[in-house]
């Protein structure tokens, strides 16, 4: 008896009930791809016609995004539990959207840096070339990483001064090459960064290294979150304390500063990181929990506003679910969801405030729906139950 959660980073499931606070009103990412398949705007060298999700159907997924539009479907039988989540903590941002599946909604307000030009404060840049020792820095604003990166990345590899940027989410990202600036140097930089931002209440520091020459950048897999504890014990605290395994991929454990994240699995890329996903099963143990985050969603296609390529990799995903249930073993438990959703397209390159997908499956789950929740705890308090821990102190288990 296992559990395995999988976050399809930023795939959103439509406009949550608050999202007119954000500027989010009539978001929806997955409707909004699957409109925009169907009409043929969405064809690439990769994929062609209507979005095509067979194992994601059959476990529910369009049911439950259909049901919450306001336009239910087919009532056919599913093979999973199927339904959405609103999220109860206050920002639409990677931090806040784990740790309330994992049982801590955050409830408090993060900082954040004003759209202003120059964005950030001038002590705080002042400080990060000092004790950096810097010739100074480049950006100061608000951007897009791909966009600033092109746009400024010959500029840093001529004058050594790092890129420094932020965006809608409580965030500071460093940027710099991995041969000219040096990697080591990235990551001592934005841990000087860190202490930097913590008295203005700033969720994380993301160092952010490419590769390249002449305009033609990569961002490459090495980058690095810094990011602030949970304000109280997660679910993978829980599992710490209680002596069970804990396996995390991808950027799971710097989303959570490395507490309670157990070991650690790195790949580049949502086709390499279903991989290890599955290779894990393999050989975790019983009551164990595997955690694993699909980044490309997010940073590959929704921020970049690349709809055609968000749709190639929920396709690609599909067709490897098969693989991953011939993988689960008697009473494993699998959830499929997300932290926040990112509008492919939505005006700007940001976050947007949305319903997320809750999808559970197993050898002995029986299919139905499990309509509207009330938080994303429900996932990390479904968890719990399953594997026999003690109650969190958020959320109502989807499994009862």
């Amino acid at each position: 008896m296992r559990a395995i959660l999988i976050v399809l980073d930023s795939f959103g499931l439509g406009a949550a009930r608050d999202a007119e606070a954000f500027g989010d009103n009539g978001a929806d990412t997955f409707g909004h791809i699957i409109e925009e398949a169907a009409a043929g705007q969405a064809n690439s060298a990769e994929r062609f016609g209507p979005l095509k999700l067979p194992n994601l159907k059959k476990l529910g997924l369009f049911a439950a995004h259909d049901n919450y539009i306001g336009n239910p479907g087919a009532t056919d039988s599913f093979d999973g539990l199927y339904g959405v989540a609103q999220e109860q903590s206050k920002g639409k941002d990677t931090p806040s959207g784990h740790w309330e599946m994992a049982g801590v909604p955050v409830l408090f307000d993060w900082g954040y840096f004003p759209k202003t030009i120059p964005t950030f404060p001038k002590d705080l840049t002042d400080a990060l070339i000092e004790q950096g020792e810097l010739p100074g820095i480049l950006g100061n604003c608000h951007a897009s990483g791909t966009e600033i990166i092109a746009e400024m990345g010959d500029e840093h590899m001529r004058s050594g001064k790092p890129i420094v940027y932020t965006s809608a989410d409580s965030v500071l990202q460093i940027a710099a090459h991995e041969e000219t600036f040096g990697l080591d140097h990235l990551y001592a930089l934005c841990d000087i960064a860190r202490k930097l931002v913590d008295p203005l209440g700033i969720g994380r520091v993301i160092a952010r290294p490419f590769v390249g020459e002449n305009g033609n950048f990569t961002r490459t897999a090495n980058r690095k979150d810094l990011a602030v504890p949970p304000p109280e014990p997660t679910l993978l605290d829980k599992m710490t304390e209680a002596g069970r395994q804990v396996i995390s991929i991808g950027k799971i454990g710097d989303i959570f500063a490395h507490q309670g994240t157990g070991e650690i699995v790195k790949a580049a890329g949502n086709m390499a990181l279903t991989d290890a996903t599955i290779d894990t099963m393999a050989r975790a143990a019983d009551g164990s929990l595997i955690f694993t985050n699909l980044v490309d969603f997010d940073q590959s296609f929704g921020h970049r506003r690349d709809t055609a390529g968000y749709a190639h990799a929920l396709e690609e995903f599909d067709a490897r679910l098969p693989e991953l249930c011939g993988a689960l073993k008697d009473g494993d438990l699998v959830i499929l969801t997300a932290d926040h959703g990112c509008d492919p397209t939505w005006p700007g390159t940001d976050h947007t405030r949305e319903v997320v997908p809750v999808i559970a499956f197993g050898p002995t789950i029986q299919g139905r729906s499990i309509g509207e929740r009330e938080t994303f705890a429900d996932i990390g308090q479904s968890i719990a139950g399953h594997l026999g821990l003690s109650p969190l102190s958020h959320g109502e288990s989807i499994l009862n």
